[in-house]
Parts: C-alpha cells; structure tokens; sequence
C-alpha cells in the first residue's frame, strides 16, 4: 500500500500533462498502479483515510483505548486472515461471555471497521471485519501460528500501550485469561482465594503480557511453561480495577 502522499503526487503529474508511462517511470511505480490512479475516480470515502498507518506522515490509532484492547485481544485468540481477496480480522470469542464479544465489536469499528459481523460455531462465536488495512494495524499478522513465529511490538505500538497498559491487559486477559477461585488444602482446612491466569502458548505474548502487569504495578509470576499467574491479594485488587471478571 502506497502513501496517499505517492498517489496524489502521480495524479498531480498526470493531470499536469505527463502520460500515465512518463508518471510511472518518474516515480518507479507499475504501470497499471498508475493507470487505475489517474483513470478511476478516487470515492470520497477512500478508506486509506481511515488508515492512520497510511497517512503522510504515520500516525498512532484515533483510539488508543480501543486499539490496545483490541491488540490484546488479536494477540490472545485473534487473527488476520491473509489469504482472501481482502484482509479479514477474527477473534474467536466463547459463548459464555456476550459482554466480551460487544467489547470486540465496538472495537473494531472505532479502531478501523466500517462493519461487523458474527460468525456462530459450537460454543463460540467469531466476531470478524473485513478491511484491506488491517495489516497496516496488526503488522503482526503473518503466515502461520503466531506461537511458531516472532511476535513484536512496532515502537508505536509500544507507546500505544504504555499509555494504556490497563486496557491491554484487558484485552489479553479476556481472549486466554480468566479471574478464578484458587483452592488448596494445608492441615486438613481448605482456602480459597481468587487469582487471574494467563495462558498462550507464544513465548513472546506472554512476555508481552508481564510487560504490561509491570506497567501497572501488578505482580506475577510464571506457574507453568505457556501460563502467568498473578496471585497475591494486592495484586489481584488491583488488576481488578482493569480487567475483573468475564461476563
């Protein structure tokens, strides 16, 4: 996807008498790119403007609140189909918490989507929108299983979420977390005490995922290989103020 600086520049040489061939090797460009700018009109609904990745210069999402809820999200049980004609975002979400599949939804649409849709299965729901630059928004999307690849944060994204890193882990917590009650018994007497889990199988994401609890003064620790634990009773009082239980 070309700047729109680019395409304006070829339309701006085309209109000034240079043929679509002279604006194409002026500016390095394919000459059929070329041809469909100066030839077709531009709609005035060009959805490279509600790209903020593809304005001149970049520029981090209108929405930062709702982009790194919906970062975690995609990064816990999302992905960006690459295959079809256009790009499609989905992020599978459990029947069980309708709440959290309005929160995706609502999202999307401030983030990029003009709409969404659900997708039914048995037990869960797909809530997915179709935009060619999604990619432009989850650089993270790529071939393959997120957990069998680098995953990274741009510094963009970064800053995005240091910004917000309570809505992150939100985001994160909602897709492969949960907030549960912690049982054990010690000489005969059971206890019980709630504490949040954080489970992916990405090496990475969990990372990214203790990076944003030590954003916000959260304590953790890993219980297992592919799992986060944050346990103790501040820490939980205080994740609760950002994420709390599913609904």
């Amino acid at each position: 996807m070309h700047p729109r600086s680019v395409r304006d520049a070829a339309r701006e040489l085309h209109h000034a008498g240079l043929t679509v061939a002279e604006v194409s090797r002026q500016l390095d460009l394919r000459y059929r790119t070329v041809w469909e700018w100066c030839n077709r009109p531009m709609p005035t609904d060009d959805v490279a403007q509600r790209c903020p990745r593809c304005q001149d210069p970049p520029r981090p999402p209108d929405d930062p609140a709702a982009y790194a809820y919906l970062l975690g999200q995609y990064l816990g049980d999302g992905h960006v189909s690459l295959t079809a004609r256009v790009p499609v975002l989905r992020i599978a979400c459990a029947d069980a918490y309708p709440g959290i599949m309005d929160d995706c939804e609502q999202a999307m649409l401030a983030v990029l989507a003009r709409r969404v849709s659900r997708v039914r299965a048995i037990g869960c729901t797909t809530v997915q929108s179709v935009a060619k630059h999604w990619p432009c928004l989850l650089p993270q999307a790529g071939p393959g299983r997120k957990h069998e690849r680098r995953i990274e944060l741009t510094g963009w994204q970064q800053e995005v979420v240091t910004a917000v890193p309570g809505l992150f882990a939100r985001g994160l917590f909602h897709s492969d977390g949960c907030r549960a009650v912690n049982r054990i018994v010690k000489a005969g007497k059971t206890y019980e005490y709630p504490r949040y889990l954080f489970a992916n199988e990405s090496t990475d994401i969990l990372a990214l995922c203790g990076w944003a609890l030590d954003l916000l003064g959260v304590a953790w620790r890993l219980n297992r290989r592919n799992s986060l634990s944050v346990a103790r009773r501040d820490a939980v009082a205080r994740l609760d103020e950002h994420v709390g239980p599913k609904s």
